[in-house]
């Protein structure tokens, strides 16, 4: 019983400090509320393998050789365009300034809550690999 209360416990400060962090990532984004979870979601027009298509891998990531995950938070209004992007991985070598400059120029389906447009936060994964 015991264990079973401790493991209650753990996971209601992990829900508790989630929360918290969604208050404080709203409040840097200037008082704006952007939705992690919306009834239909944000997404690019085209899909993710539009975006892929515009992403040219570096030279000098090619040159280091350096691969790996890129995964940037996107910002987008409810417009469906794109307020900002921010890096929350990077593997440098400047794979990680070409995901943001394409993501930047990419339009997206704006996400809706009760049927109406509403500003979204996305998650998105880039992959880059050498052949």
């Amino acid at each position: 019983m015991n264990y079973i209360y401790k493991i209650f416990s753990l996971l209601m400060t992990v829900v508790i400090f989630s929360a918290t962090e969604v208050n404080a990532n709203q409040k840097q984004t200037g008082g704006e509320e952007y939705l992690l979870v919306a009834e239909k979601m944000a997404a690019p027009i085209g899909g993710l393998d539009a975006i892929m298509k515009k992403i040219n891998y570096p030279n000098a990531a090619k040159q280091l050789k350096i691969e790996g995950r890129v995964i940037v938070l996107v910002l987008i209004d409810e417009k469906g365009g794109v307020d900002d992007v921010r890096v929350v991985r990077g593997i440098g070598g400047g794979c990680d300034e070409e995901v943001v400059r394409v993501v930047r120029g990419h339009k997206f389906t704006p996400a809706e809550d009760k049927g109406v447009p509403v500003k979204s936060k996305l998650s998105m994964p880039f992959q880059f690999r050498l052949n």
